[in-house]
């Protein structure tokens, strides 16, 4: 797998080429094996906010109908609770069955076996490919520090 290599103050990462990314933060890789059949899951600048997470649930049988922003299920993580939405248009597949063992997976191997859930359809219509999304990442961070001074100010 070819990734693309991201640095910006703190914060360095690689994010996989081939992969479509959200600006919610979410990543979607199409499963070679089965065309249509899409992983989702949290990019490794949300699992830095999120931090190591300890359980997954998710709202929705497989099968039912999604839509890109629909509340989907959640995560729980030490430093966070955060609401999981769907950035797919198509048919919820199941979420990932090694979250029930091992939430931390997500952010240990976020891009291989750590996706959240799966969906049959696409991608939602602003998805980003990896080097427009690093471009949002980067003015995200941006911002971010930019807040940041303003509050010590």
């Amino acid at each position: 797998m070819e990734y693309a290599k991201f640095k910006h103050a703190r914060f360095s990462a690689r994010f996989p080429k081939t992969y479509r990314y959200s600006r919610s933060h979410y990543w979607m890789a199409e499963d070679e094996g089965e065309p249509g059949l899409w992983r989702v899951g949290f990019t490794k600048f949300a699992t830095r906010m999120l931090g190591e997470l300890v359980e997954a649930e998710f709202e929705k049988k497989e099968g039912e109908p999604v839509s890109p922003g629909q509340q989907i299920g959640w995560v729980e993580g030490f430093k966070a609770a955060s609401d999981v939405f769907c950035v797919m248009e198509g048919a919820f597949h199941g979420g990932n069955a090694l979250l029930q063992e091992d939430a931390c997976i997500v952010r240990s191997d976020p891009y291989i076996d750590g996706w959240l859930y799966a969906v049959r359809g696409q991608p939602e219509e602003d998805s980003l490919d990896a080097d427009g999304y690093l471009d949002y990442l980067n003015e995200t961070i941006t911002r971010m520090q930019a807040q940041e001074k303003e509050q010590e100010a």
